[in-house]
């Protein structure tokens, strides 16, 4: 086996591995605030990674500023969708919010390819193909950037999460609403904050990937459903448990798809979730399942 071949392939593993943790720490977020499955959260990946390639390609704008103003436009996303569709949601209303965000989902899709055609394409940035060498591994700048940023991502999360009242208060929320409202807690504005992060988070992921990979209205679909499949083998609830399990799953995938099939490579997350579904219900790092 040849390492340098090997070390790669961890490498290419790790870029997606990293924007996986990033699209299920924001939907396990959603989901821990307000018992919502997005649906539409794959959707809002494909916007920002389109986005940027409107902002890179057609404006003009660098690598840089794309991901800035991508970041803050999804964050602009979120709080519209929370104000405008989320809160007419009432408490425990999982099934109304799965065909809610379905419905999200299609209207963005569909409206991307109206707009844009179904047609991939390729973006471009000011750093092209530019490249450094680690040993024998050669990684373009785009890739260690959106590692980078997912890096960052997952710091300023933490920092939130635990440094902050707000980030206790979500906490507080997603461990026990009933008594979160007890202490005083105003579960709206927990809320807001919560979607405007997840779906914040998956903009970002978007734009770091766009220079990597093809932009096309789909892109969100397949990628939906595998952050789902993390946060199940992760653990509902659990942010810690859905970025460790996403960085596994792309570094085992890369491994896959360069000494197996492609088949196999997108297949392995949804056979490992119904293996932890048979023998551990709860998720590799959940403490329990929420009815």
């Amino acid at each position: 086996m040849d390492a340098a071949f090997l070390a790669q392939l961890v490498v290419n593993g790790l870029v997606i591995g990293m924007i996986y943790a990033l699209l299920a720490m924001g939907l396990s977020l959603i989901f821990g605030v307000l018992e919502i499955v997005n649906f539409a959260h794959g959707d809002f990946y494909m916007l920002g990674a389109m986005a940027a390639g409107l902002a890179l390609g057609t404006l003009g704008f660098g690598y840089w500023p794309t991901v800035a103003a991508v970041t803050l436009a999804s964050a602009g996303a979120g709080l519209v969708l929370y104000e405008a569709l989320l809160t007419t949601l009432r408490a425990h209303s999982f099934e109304r919010s799965i065909l809610l965000t379905l419905g999200v989902s299609m209207v963005l899709q569909n409206g991307a390819i109206y707009l844009f055609t179904a047609t991939p394409r390729i973006v471009e940035s000011e750093y092209g193909v530019a490249s450094v060498g680690i040993g024998d591994v050669t990684v373009t700048l785009v890739r260690l950037f959106a590692i980078g940023i997912a890096a960052a991502a997952f710091v300023l999360l933490w920092l939130v999460l635990y440094r902050t009242r707000i980030g206790q208060a979500m906490r507080a929320i997603a461990q026990s609403r009933e008594a979160a409202l007890m202490v005083g807690i105003r579960p709206r504005q927990v809320a807001r904050l919560a979607v405007i992060l997840g779906i914040a988070l998956a903009g970002v992921a978007g734009a770091a990937l766009a220079p990597v990979y093809t932009v096309h209205p789909t892109m969100g679909v397949l990628l939906v459903f595998k952050t789902f499949a993390i946060i199940i083998i992760g653990g509902l609830g659990s942010l810690a448990g859905a970025a460790i399990t996403a960085v596994a799953l792309g570094v085992v995938e890369s491994l896959i798809g360069g000494f197996s099939s492609v088949v196999l490579q997108d297949a392995f997350a949804f056979l490992a979730m119904i293996a932890v579904l048979l023998l551990r219900p709860q998720g590799l790092f959940g403490r329990g399942v929420r009815v």
